[in-house]
C-alpha cells in the first residue's frame, strides 16, 4: 500500500494508472509518426507536441478514473472492460474537443487523433488483460497470516481476500484453537500462538498481522521482535484495516488506539487553510450560481406550495447548533425529523431532480460564507439524530471536532445512513477524515464528488 494525499492506494493500482498514462502517450507519439511521417519530429518539437501528448494522456487517464477502471481489479470480465474503454475513449474525445475550443494551442489534428484513438483502445485492452493476469499470480503476492482471533480478524480477512489488487495472500490464522472465528472462504487454522515461529518458517510468511482482541499477557513480544529482525513485517490489524478500507475500525475501536495512533491532531495552519479555502470558494460559488439559484427557487415555488428555502437546525463543530439552508425538495407536510431515503416518496417532482444533481445543496454556500460549515467535512445531522447516535455509538461525538461540510469522505465512500450499521460505517469514514485531515485529502474528496455528480450516483 502506498500513501498518497493521506489515503492509501494499492501499489499495483498506481502502477496501472502510470502505465496507462505511458501507453496513452506512446500511442499518440506513434500516431503522430504514422500520420506525419518524416515531419513528425517537427510536429512534436515545435508545435507544442509534448504538451499535447501529456495533456491528452492526462485526460484519458482521468476518464478511466471516472469510469471506475481503477476502483478494483474485480473488473476483469472482457465485456465489461471493452464497454468501459469504449466509454472512456468517447468521453476523452468529447473532453478534448471542449478543451481545444478553449485552448487551441494544444489541439491535435483530426487525422492523428483518429489513429491515436484506435491505437490507444487496442493497447489499453491488451495491457489490461496482461496486467490482471500477472498481478494476481502467486509469485507476486505476499504471504500473510493473522495472529489472533479478535473482533477485527474476520472483517480484515474478508477485506484482504476481496482485494486481490493489494497483493496479499492470506494463508491462515493463528489462535488458541481453531474454533475462534468463522473466517471466510475456509481460512485455515495454522496453530497456536506458541507455534508462531514454526508456522512463519514452514509457510514462508512475509508478514504477520496482529489481530488479537486482548493482548495483555498474551502478545508474544519476543517472538514478534525476533521475526521482525529477520525481515518479517509486523503489522497492527487496525492500521492495515484503515489502509485497506479508508475507514477507522469502529467496531473494535479502543481509547488507547485513538490516543496513540498517528493523526487526530489538527494544526493551526490546517484550520487557516480550511477557512480561507472555504471562504474563497463560497464567494466564487455564489457569484457563479446566484442566477441559477434564482431560477431554481422559482421552479420550486411553481411546483409545490411552500417556501423555496428549507431551514433546519443541525449540529456543527463542538456541538454548536446552527441553521442549515437547503432548497426545499420535499412536500411541505413531510416529517422533518425522518432522515431522507433513496427514492423518497416525500420528494416533489422538482425536488427529485434537485436531489439527483445535488442542486438542493447550493444554498449551503451561505452557511460556508457565515462560517457554519466548510466545503469538505462530516455531514451535519439534525439535533435529535446526532444526540441519538452519540448515546448509542461510542466516540460518535468525535465527528464534531471539525466543521461539517457539504461533501465529505463518508458521503463519497458510503451510501444512505438510516440504520445503526449504516451509522457505524459512516462514523468509520468520518473518523478517518478527522484523523487524516489535509489539503490533499480534501482535493481527493472533491474529485470523488465530481465523479459522483457526473455519474449521478448516491444522490440524496
Amino acid at each position: 500500500m502506498v500513501r498518497l494525499l493521506h489515503v492509501y492506494f494499492p501499489g499495483r493500482t498506481l502502477v496501472l494508472a502510470l502505465s496507462d498514462g505511458l501507453l496513452c502517450a506512446t500511442a499518440l507519439v506513434v500516431a503522430t509518426y504514422v500520420w506525419f511521417g518524416s515531419n513528425a519530429d517537427l510536429e512534436l518539437r515545435y508545435e507544442h507536441g509534448i504538451l499535447r501528448v501529456l495533456f491528452a494522456s492526462l485526460v484519458c487517464v482521468l476518464c478511466m478514473y471516472f469510469n471506475d477502471l481503477y476502483d478494483s481489479l474485480a473488473v476483469q470480465g472482457s465485456l465489461q472492460v471493452v464497454t468501459r474503454l469504449i466509454r472512456v475513449l468517447g468521453a476523452a474525445c468529447m473532453a478534448l474537443a471542449v478543451i481545444y475550443y478553449a485552448w487551441p494551442a494544444v489541439e491535435i489534428s483530426r487525422g492523428p487523433l483518429l489513429v491515436w484513438v484506435f491505437l490507444v483502445g487496442l493497447s489499453l485492452l491488451a495491457w489490461r488483460r496482461i496486467f490482471v493476469s500477472v498481478s494476481v499470480s502467486v509469485q507476486l503476492t505476499s504471504r500473510v497470516i493473522l495472529l489472533g482471533d479478535g473482533p477485527l480478524a474476520k472483517p480484515l480477512a474478508e477485506e484482504i481476500t476481496n482485494r486481490p489488487e493489494c497483493g496479499l495472500n492470506l494463508v491462515g490464522y493463528i489462535a488458541r484453537d481453531g474454533a475462534g472465528v468463522d473466517h471466510p472462504r475456509g481460512l485455515a487454522w495454522l496453530g497456536t500462538i506458541a507455534d508462531l515461529p514454526e508456522v512463519v518458517r514452514r509457510e514462508d510468511i512475509s508478514c504477520v498481522i496482529v489481530s488479537m482482541g486482548e493482548r495483555r499477557g498474551r502478545l508474544p513480544v519476543e517472538e514478534l521482535l525476533s521475526l521482525k529482525t529477520h525481515g518479517v513485517l509486523i503489522k497492527d490489524a487496525p492500521d492495515l484495516y484503515e489502509a485497506l478500507t479508508g475507514k477507522v475500525p469502529v467496531s473494535s475501536l479502543n481509547l488507547g488506539w485513538l490516543l496513540f495512533s498517528d493523526g487526530f491532531r489538527i494544526s493551526p495552519i490546517t484550520w487557516f487553510y480550511k477557512r480561507v479555502a472555504s471562504l474563497a470558494s463560497s464567494i466564487l460559488g455564489l457569484l457563479i450560481t446566484l442566477p441559477i439559484m434564482a431560477l431554481l427557487a422559482i421552479a420550486i415555488r411553481l411546483d409545490s406550495r411552500g417556501p423555496a428555502i428549507y431551514r433546519q437546525k443541525r449540529v456543527g463543530k463542538d456541538g454548536r447548533i446552527f441553521t442549515l439552508f437547503k432548497f426545499r425538495s420535499m412536500h411541505l407536510d413531510a416529517d422533518p425529523e425522518r432522515p431522507a431515503q433513496e427514492n423518497d416518496n416525500r420528494a416533489t417532482r422538482v425536488g427529485r431532480w434537485l436531489r439527483r444533481y445535488r442542486l438542493d445543496e447550493l444554498p449551503q454556500l451561505f452557511n460556508i460564507l457565515r462560517g457554519d460549515m466548510c466545503f469538505v467535512g462530516p455531514r451535519p445531522f439534525i439535533v435529535s439524530e446526532e444526540r441519538r447516535w452519540t448515546r448509542e455509538i461510542p466516540f460518535y461525538g468525535q465527528r464534531s471536532t471539525v466543521k461539517p461540510g457539504i461533501t465529505g469522505w463518508a458521503q463519497v465512500r458510503s451510501g444512505y445512513c438510516s440504520t445503526h450499521e449504516d451509522n457505524l460505517e459512516k462514523l468509520g469514514h468520518d473518523l478517518y477524515y478527522v484523523k487524516n485531515i489535509s489539503p490533499g485529502l480534501d482535493f481527493l474528496i472533491l474529485l470523488h464528488t465530481v465523479k459522483i455528480l457526473l455519474l449521478h450516483r448516491g444522490a440524496r
